[in-house]
């Protein structure tokens, strides 16, 4: 596949676009860079899912986590698209996917690979069956498989069961630069917002079709009930890139996102502390239907008033220099290995209180081993290789699930 050709501008956006740099979006060519803070917030994400899948009578709504990578994604992946688009008038789509699989799949199928291999060495209990999840995994399906299991369905996708989330990024990555270039190229800069807002609704409106309480497995994993999560970070990274500093609607914002940062950071505290999420209860029907773009909005919130509101007291916690190395560099591969890890320490006999620190810091170590063997050298590999310069902060495309 040859990356796209240059793309100008229909006459429907023509308008809007011309005498204006950027194509409309004239902010995306000066904030492409990464956030510290946005760093330390997949640091704090990871870590709740981490406890949550040994603990979850700590943090019985600690899966929220993954609700935040999403929007994360979303956010991230869009400003680079929007960036490179302002920039070129065009979207390098190999260039992208190839981006893609380089930063998610090798780290993905060696930890396919080696979970398999120790299912044969040592006859642990919860790697039973992992051949089959190994391969569903490192197919971006497992999600897919689990949207379409009944409750009392044997869970083929058990010991890899985590990588749900990671296809249905995946999944979105596929998807999201073909529909985010045709909006660009056929829509005016305002009408490219209200498509995306449009198409933010459109999984609540799914989810409310579709709620039955024997469907939570179908809306949980499907890619199109979570998609709203992503565009919400989408959306939030088409709102920044379209108002030009000097806009009063983006000082209005400002004002706003660090007004409210605080209270949805709380409100997320809450959700994770005191909400079931994944077992049917009261909740399930709001939660189900709703809830999903209600965590949305709040990971925004908070993502947004960390990109706008660098000096305020969370972005200065979240930015410190340890929570957001680890967010940049070993986020994705904490949450790649954790599951394996913690599974493989539960069958050596490491239960009960002390498996939630031993299991920090032995995935810990997995991730930092990944990173050094793997993910650094690849990139490195693959950023060598492009011949034309990249989009402003390509090297944020290190998005965690």
């Amino acid at each position: 596949m040859r990356a796209a050709p240059p793309l100008v501008p229909s006459a429907a956006g023509r308008g809007a676009a011309e005498g204006t740099g950027g194509r409309g979006f004239s902010s995306a060519l000066h904030g492409g860079g990464r956030v510290a803070g946005i760093d330390g917030l997949r640091t704090v994400a990871v870590v709740l899912v981490i406890v949550y899948h040994v603990r979850p009578d700590l943090v019985p709504g600690g899966s929220v986590g993954v609700d935040v990578f999403f929007t994360i994604s979303g956010f991230v992946i869009t400003r680079l698209l929007v960036a490179e688009y302002a920039r070129t008038g065009r979207i390098g789509l190999w260039a992208f996917y190839r981006r893609r699989w380089l930063r998610l799949m090798p780290a993905l199928l060696v930890m396919c690979a080696l979970t398999a291999l120790l299912s044969l060495a040592l006859p642990l209990p919860l790697f039973r069956g992992t051949w089959v999840a190994a391969v569903l995994a490192a197919g971006s399906a497992v999600n897919l498989v689990r949207a379409g299991a009944s409750a009392t369905s044997p869970d083929l996708t058990a010991p890899l069961g985590h990588t749900w989330s990671l296809g249905v990024e995946e999944q979105f990555y596929l998807a999201w630069p073909l529909l985010v270039l045709a909006l660009l190229r056929r829509s005016a800069p305002r009408a490219v917002l209200g498509w995306v807002t449009a198409l933010c609704v459109l999984p609540v409106l799914w989810r409310t079709v579709l709620w039955d309480p024997a469907a939570v497995h179908r809306i949980y994993n499907g890619p199109d009930t979570r998609a709203d999560q992503l565009l919400v970070g989408a959306l939030l990274a088409l709102v920044l890139a379209r108002l030009r500093a000097d806009d009063p609607r983006l000082a209005l914002l400002r004002r706003w996102a660090g007004r409210l940062c605080r209270p949805a950071a709380v409100l997320l505290v809450l959700i994770a502390w005191r909400i079931p999420i994944t077992e049917t209860n009261g909740w399930s029907p709001v939660w189900y239907t709703a809830g999903f773009l209600v965590a949305a909005v709040l990971s925004a919130t908070v993502v947004a008033a960390l990109q706008l509101c660098p000096r305020s007291r969370l972005s200065r916690l979240l930015s410190l220099s340890a929570p957001a190395w680890v967010g940049r560099n070993l986020s994705y591969g904490m949450y790649l290995w954790h599951y394996p890890v913690i599974r493989l320490l539960h069958d050596l006999g490491v239960r009960g209180a002390p498996l939630v620190p031993v299991g920090l810091l032995a995935t810990l170590v997995a991730a930092l081993a990944s990173y050094a063997l793997l993910e650094r050298p690849l990139l490195r590999r693959g950023r060598s290789r492009v011949r034309r310069p990249e989009p402003a902060g390509v090297a944020a495309a290190t998005s965690a699930p």
